[in-house]
């Protein structure tokens, strides 16, 4: 099976996304549905998709539910439940009922307090989280890494995935400190995987293969085939490159490993992780 590992869907018109406008991304600000992604997972030979949320709403949650009921293709809904909130316990239990949601996500990136993960008052949503096999979606930038790895050290029993690699600094040539601090998150903890995605958004305008190669090269070894899996994170894509394009330039860049160490991280990992069937 290949499993595309994150991906989006909207309709601008359900009034979920505001970080959506005309001046800052007119290319993705408009509907994508599962039509518009078909004819991509149909020409890289995409059997599964795992659909992300990229609102803070359990409205858009119910949505994506419902655009997986209809798209045989989605395999597992990743969504949101405000984790610090009182209730969240109960919304996260009676969410899971529907077997197609495959975890949570809180957009960790966005909120002022890097340490947030770290609140007392989200112990009772993480423990519903684990009592209905929830995973947690992890959307950080490496300023958190540090933070987060606090968090994994308290729940080795919380299936997890850092998206996008942490969105390493491209665009500005840094590979350290975020380099040593995934090696240690992924040495320590087990229970934590890891995504090839989203890296191209994270570079500088007229990126090419060598731009991505360090830190494509830097999952590799730091996560292995079996804990790390690709993601095609479209439509954001499309602000720096197309979904063909980054799916040929991920194989070129795992063409030195095994067929098997492929097929891992272009869908074994994921379909694991996630419980697709």
């Amino acid at each position: 099976m290949r499993v595309d590992a994150h991906h989006h869907l909207w309709k601008i018109d359900r009034g979920d996304y505001g970080w959506l406008n005309d001046k800052d991304t007119p290319t993705i600000n408009h509907d994508f549905l599962p039509p518009d992604i078909a004819p991509f997972l149909k020409d890289c030979g995409i059997d599964k998709t795992i659909l992300v949320q990229c609102a803070e709403t359990v409205a858009e949650t119910e949505y994506l539910l419902g655009l997986a009921a209809a798209a045989p293709f989605i395999g597992g809904v990743v969504g949101w439940v405000d984790l610090a909130a009182e209730d969240a316990p109960d919304v996260i239990a009676w969410l899971a009922e529907n077997k197609t949601l495959k975890g949570l996500r809180p957009m960790l990136q966005g909120l002022p307090e890097d340490d947030w993960i770290l609140r007392p008052e989200l112990a009772p949503a993480i423990a519903a989280m684990k009592a209905t096999e929830l995973r947690l979606d992890i959307l950080v930038f490496p300023r958190h890494l540090p933070h987060v790895a606090k968090f994994f050290a308290l729940h080795g029993d919380l299936p997890m995935v850092i998206d996008h690699g942490a969105k390493p600094y491209i665009a500005r040539g840094e590979i350290e400190p975020w380099r040593s601090d995934m090696e240690s998150i992924a040495r320590a903890f087990p229970n934590v995987m890891c995504k090839m995605s989203g890296l191209a958004t994270e570079a500088a305008p007229g990126w090419s293969i060598e731009t991505l190669k360090p830190y494509v090269d830097a999952l590799i070894d730091i996560w292995g085939p079996k804990r790390l899996m690709w993601g095609s994170d479209w439509p954001v894509l499309n602000l720096a490159g197309s979904y063909p394009d980054w799916f040929a330039i991920a194989q070129k860049l795992t063409a030195h490993l095994s067929e098997q160490d492929r097929a891992d991280i272009f869908g074994n990992t994921a379909q694991t992780f996630y419980g697709i069937a």
